[in-house]
């Protein structure tokens, strides 16, 4: 029940989306969406989190404002990942293939300078929290896969927070095989699938800021 929840009001921000609006816009609407259908919503996946932090109104077209500038900059910093905002947040998505070799938690020494990247863009917002989840396709033992995308998930936040990110601002999830992005039917869908994707929303400071400056 809670996915198919999730699922209805992201297509609400979706079909808005269609409509003549920048960035900054579509992500007010979309927190508005995301507060009115869902209230506190904490949800299991990275699309929840982001719609259940969104304030909505006024405040959130300001911290919407705020992701638009931070979300062009990871676009810029890290062109290996994918970046989306979502509601009033930001959707970072890393290939779990470019950052780990099969079957390893330990990352690829070519992968840490986008790391590096990564965290130097979250320096300049410290107002930000930061989600961190861990997922696998379907092939290997169920269990093996959860724990191999914990310890994942663990490692790019400790990557992040030996490159002075605080630790109070990250937090991990790990998924298994049970969030696939697409069916894992093909070895294209799979890689897909074996991810590690980031959520960036606003810390309570922020929201706070931003409800006061447009009182």
């Amino acid at each position: 029940m809670k996915k198919l929840l999730v699922l209805t009001v992201s297509v609400a921000v979706v079909g808005i989306g269609c409509a003549d609006m920048n960035r900054q816009q579509k992500g007010a609407i979309g927190g508005a969406v995301a507060g009115a259908a869902t209230g506190a919503l904490v949800s299991d996946n990275i699309w929840g989190v982001l719609l259940g932090a969104a304030i909505g109104g006024a405040a959130g077209n300001l911290i919407g404002k705020h992701m638009d500038e931070q979300a062009r900059e990871l676009e810029q910093a890290v062109p290996t990942a994918e970046v989306q905002r979502v509601g009033e947040g930001i959707n970072m998505t890393f290939a779990s293939g470019l950052m780990f070799p099969i079957n390893s938690a330990t990352l690829q020494e070519n992968y840490k300078d986008d790391l590096r990247a990564t965290a130097e863009v979250f320096a300049k917002y410290e107002d930000t929290n930061i989600l961190v989840e861990g997922h696998t396709d379907d092939t290997g033992a169920e269990a093996y896969n959860m724990d191999l995308s914990r310890r994942r998930a663990e490692t790019v936040a400790d990557f992040l927070a030996s490159q002075g990110i605080s630790r109070s601002r990250l937090m991990t999830e790990a998924f298994g095989e049970s969030q696939p992005k697409y069916p894992n039917d093909s070895e294209e869908n799979r890689s897909q699938n074996r991810r590690v994707e980031l959520a960036i929303y606003a810390n309570d400071e922020m929201k706070a800021e931003a409800r006061a400056a447009t009182r």
